[in-house]
């Protein structure tokens, strides 16, 4: 009689990069593409049953991912290191193991994390970029200031009730953030806004920025953009900045199987001034 005992497993991470233009976020949801439901389906095909994967964060819809941690439990029998060539050969174009390797049992990708990190991507050239557009707001109407768009953001750094910048439909219990790093910075006619935080809102981000735009437009004071937080004045936030310019950059783990160069720094950002070369002379 054959054995009916079940087969050892291992927990299995992966370093995961996604184009979020066309996904309906990370979380599966039904009638909806997600890279959730894309990466399970593809297990499901190659292990014969249903499988379960736990990400770090939920990327909204529209939104990158330049190395997102996952994790899911898998046979023992495959090496962990090979499930990132299995899972790339039958991924679509717009999904990318960067790597993969075997983590403790307890080990959770959402849980054990101790950190998250975004970058939003402004391009404020009135000229448009074929591309630069997929991944940033091209915002050209008026002139932006770094300057205040930075010293807006100085106030943030610590523990706050961040509620006026939480959207509704979230299932999380309160509104507090550890904002660890917040930081803004020009190259050419690209502007750069990144934080870093032991978690995130839902919807945060790209209200943060929208706000922060009016900063740096002058319409709104650095001091009058924390009243708004401090206080709590929710009414006050009204618009979002569009989810294609947000990216997931990296996840921070005190135990972490990968070396820096797998998930460190794996969105290059733009650069017009990589070759400054004197133009040609006609």
């Amino acid at each position: 009689m054959p054995s009916s005992a079940p087969l050892p497993t291992q927990r299995v991470a992966l370093v995961i990069q996604y184009l979020g233009t066309h996904f309906h976020g990370w979380q599966r949801q039904p009638q909806h593409r997600t890279v959730q439901e894309e990466i399970e389906t593809v297990l499901e095909t190659v292990l014969q049953h249903p499988v379960r994967i736990h990400a770090a964060g939920r990327t909204d819809s529209g939104v990158h991912a330049a190395a997102q941690v996952a994790h899911f439990d898998a046979p023992s029998h495959i090496p962990a290191s090979r499930w990132s060539s299995i899972l790339n050969a039958r991924m679509p174009k717009d999904i990318l193991i960067r790597a993969s390797a075997t983590v403790s049992s307890t080990w959770h990708a959402r849980f054990s994390a101790i950190w998250r990190r975004y970058r939003y991507t402004l391009y404020t050239d009135p000229r448009p970029n074929l591309f630069i557009r997929p991944f940033a707001w091209h915002y050209y109407y008026e002139p932006l200031n770094e300057s205040l768009i930075r010293e807006a953001l100085s106030p943030m750094v610590g523990r706050h009730h961040l509620s006026a910048f939480h959207r509704a439909g979230s299932d999380r219990p309160h509104s507090w953030v550890d904002v660890q790093a917040a930081e803004c910075k020009r190259e050419g006619s690209l502007i750069y806004i990144e934080m870093q935080a032991s978690g995130f809102l839902y919807g945060m981000m790209r209200l943060l920025v929208g706000m922060l735009v009016q900063v740096g437009r002058g319409v709104r004071s650095p001091i009058s953009f924390t009243e708004v937080w401090e206080k709590e004045h929710r009414e006050q936030v009204k618009y979002a900045a569009p989810p294609q310019g947000l990216c997931l950059l990296r996840v921070g783990y005190p135990e972490f199987p990968f070396p820096p160069d797998v998930w460190y720094d794996t969105q290059p950002a733009f650069s017009l001034q990589a070759f400054p070369e004197r133009l040609p002379v006609t």
